[in-house]
C-alpha cells in the first residue's frame, strides 16, 4: 500500500515539477509562449524513469516530508478574463498546466502624470486559486537575473530557467510581488485558497456578476444582501453598503479606473455607512479615485484576503476606518498611492464616534507617496483606541510609516504594533508620535497619546536615517506610556541613545528594551 503512495506522489510531483533534464533542455529553446507549456509534459514521461533507485529515493523523500494519507491534494482553479480587458504584455503565468490571465493596473494618471512621482510605471497582477503544493512558472519581458520576491520572509525561491523565466514552488495561499527591477512594472501574483459557498445567479438576496466585463456605475446593498463578483468578472463601480448583514464576496475585480480623480458616483469604491455586520472578502479592487474602502459610523466589520492594486491617483487611501468600531483588516494586499490604512474620526454624528477596536494583521502593505499608517488626521472623535497592528511586511513604503498625530482633544491610546518587517530603501523618517494641529482641524487644539507599545519590529535594507522622533505639544497635550521592545534597524537595536532617536519636550515614560517582554 505505501508504494502505490508513493508511485501516486511522484506522479504528482511530475506533473508539478520539470525534474527531467530533458525538459529542462527543451525548456530552453522553446518560445517564451512554450516555456510555460513544459510544465505539462512531467506526467506524460514519468512512467518511463519510474525505476527501483527513483522508487527508493522517493520513499525516502516521503519519509522525510511526511507524506502520507493526509497529504493535501493538488487543485489548481484559474479564472480566463473577459473579452475586451486589455491584459499585460509584460508578464505570462501558468501553473498546473494552466494559463493564469494577467491583468494591469495604471499609475499617476492625469493630473498627476508627468510631474515630481515616480511609482515606476504601470504593474501587472494576477489570481488563481490553490490547494497543496503547486509550481508557478512566469515568463517575463524584463530580465529575471535580478528578480525579488517581496516580502522576503515567505522565502519563496525563484528557480530561474533562463534570463526570462523562472519557476516558483508554494506551499500555501500567498500574496506576493515578483520585481525584476525593483517597483519598476513588478507583478503582483496573488494564489488564493479554493473557494468555497458560493453562491449562484438567482440565490435570494444576492446581487450577481458572473464573467465578463459590467458597468452598473453605483450598487446599493441594503440588509441581508450579497453582492457577488464572480472571478472573470470585471465590474465596473462604486459600491454603497447601508444596513445589516451584508457581504461582499468573489474573486472577480471591482474597478474605479473609469472614473477621474474623486469623480466617482459614490465616493469610495466600497463606501459602508452607517452598518453592522458587514464583510468584504476575496475579491480585487483596482484604480479607486479616492478613498477605496471607508467603513463610516459602522460595527463589525471585516476585511479578507481583498486585493487592492490602486496608485492611479493621490487621495486611494486603502482602508479607511472612519468613527468605526471593531473593524478587522486580515489577510490583505494593499498598494496605495496615499496612506495604505488611516484611522479618522470625522465627526461625532454617530451615538458613538469612536475609533476603537480596529486590527490590522497578517497582510502585505505597499505605499508608493503617503504613509503606512495615519493615526489621528481629520479626526475630531473623543477617542481613537484599542488599535492592534501585527504580524504585516511592509515591503515598500515613501513618507514616514508609522505617523501619530490626533489633534482636536482626541486621546489616542492603547496602540500595539508588533511583529512587523519592513523593507528599507533609505528612508528618513520611520516613527512620529506628536500631537499636532493642522489645516484639516477645526477645533486649533492638539490631541494626546498615551500607551503605545512598539514590539518585535524590524527594518531591513538600505541603511538611512530611519529617525523616530516622540514629542508632546504642551504640558496638557502630551506623550506618555511609549515602549520599544526589540526594535532594530538595518542590524542595529534601537535604544535612548540611538542617534536617530528623538524624544523630545512633554514626553514622559518613554521606554527601550533591547528583548521583546
Amino acid at each position: 500500500m505505501l508504494l502505490y503512495l508513493v508511485v501516486g506522489k511522484l506522479l504528482r510531483i511530475f506533473g508539478q515539477e520539470k525534474i527531467i533534464s530533458r525538459e529542462k533542455t527543451a525548456m530552453k529553446t522553446t518560445t517564451k509562449a512554450m516555456r510555460c507549456e513544459s510544465f505539462k509534459k512531467g506526467t506524460g514521461h514519468a512512467h518511463e524513469i519510474l525505476t527501483v533507485g527513483v522508487l527508493v529515493l522517493a520513499f525516502t523523500m516521503a519519509l522525510d516530508q511526511g507524506w502520507g494519507a493526509t497529504t493535501s491534494a493538488v487543485k489548481v482553479v484559474t479564472y480566463p478574463a473577459p473579452a475586451g480587458e486589455a491584459l499585460s504584455a509584460d508578464y505570462e503565468v501558468q501553473t498546473a498546466g494552466q494559463q493564469v490571465d494577467v491583468y494591469t493596473a495604471r499609475v499617476l494618471d492625469p493630473p498627476f502624470a508627468g510631474k515630481r512621482w515616480d511609482h515606476g510605471g504601470s504593474y501587472s497582477f494576477a489570481n488563481f486559486d490553490m490547494s497543496g503544493r503547486v509550481v508557478v512558472c512566469i515568463v517575463s519581458k524584463r530580465p529575471l537575473r535580478n528578480v525579488v520576491i517581496r516580502p522576503q520572509s515567505f522565502g519563496i525561491q525563484p528557480n530561474l530557467e533562463d534570463d526570462y523565466t523562472l519557476n516558483l514552488t508554494l506551499d500555501k495561499p500567498r500574496k506576493f510581488s515578483v520585481e525584476p527591477d525593483g517597483k519598476k512594472g513588478p507583478l503582483l501574483l496573488f494564489a488564493n485558497p479554493l473557494e468555497t459557498d458560493a453562491p449562484k445567479p438567482g440565490d435570494k438576496g444576492v446581487v450577481y456578476f458572473g464573467p465578463g466585463v459590467h458597468k452598473p456605475e453605483k450598487i446599493v446593498l441594503e440588509s441581508n444582501q450579497t453582492l457577488y463578483l464572480a472571478g472573470g468578472a470585471v465590474v465596473k463601480a462604486e459600491v454603497l453598503v447601508k444596513g445589516t448583514n451584508i457581504r461582499i464576496c468573489g474573486r472577480g475585480i471591482l474597478d474605479g479606473s473609469d472614473w477621474q480623480w474623486r469623480k466617482g458616483p459614490v465616493g469610495n469604491l466600497i463606501a459602508i455607512r452607517n452598518s453592522t455586520n458587514v464583510e468584504v472578502s476575496d475579491i480585487t479592487l483596482r484604480g479607486s479615485s479616492h478613498w477605496t474602502i471607508v467603513p463610516r459610523n459602522s460595527q463589525r466589520v471585516t476585511i479578507r484576503n481583498v486585493k487592492l492594486c490602486n496608485s492611479r491617483v493621490q487621495n486611494d487611501d486603502g482602508i479607511n476606518p472612519c468613527n468605526s468600531q471593531d473593524v478587522l483588516i486580515t489577510d490583505c494586499f494593499i498598494r496605495s498611492d496615499d496612506d495604505c490604512v488611516a484611522l479618522k474620526g470625522l465627526d461625532f454624528s454617530a451615538p458613538n464616534s469612536n475609533v476603537e477596536r480596529i486590527t490590522v494583521e497578517n497582510s502585505i502593505l505597499w505605499c508608493d507617496r503617503a504613509r503606512i499608517f495615519l493615526l489621528g488626521h481629520e479626526s475630531r472623535a473623543a477617542f481613537m483606541r484599542d488599535v492592534t497592528l501585527r504580524n504585516l511586511d511592509i515591503i515598500h513604503f515613501s513618507m514616514t510609516p508609522f505617523l501619530l498625530e490626533p489633534g482636536e482633544d482626541m486621546r489616542l491610546e492603547d496602540i500595539t504594533i508588533e511583529d512587523i518587517r519592513i523593507h528599507g530603501e533609505g528612508q528618513s523618517q520611520f516613527i512620529r508620535l506628536r500631537p499636532v494641529v493642522n489645516q484639516y482641524m477645526r477645533k486649533k487644539v492638539p490631541g494626546f497619546i498615551r500607551n503605545v507599545r512598539f514590539r518585535n519590529v524590524t527594518v531591513e535594507g538600505q541603511s538611512g536615517d530611519y529617525l523616530v522622533q516622540i514629542e508632546g505639544a504642551d504640558a496638557e497635550h502630551d506623550v506618555r506610556d511609549v515602549t520599544f521592545e526589540n526594535v532594530s534597524i538595518v542590524g542595529s537595536k534601537l535604544t535612548e541613545g540611538a542617534g536617530r532617536v528623538r524624544i523630545l519636550k512633554h514626553t514622559k515614560n518613554v521606554r527601550f528594551r533591547t528583548e521583546a517582554q
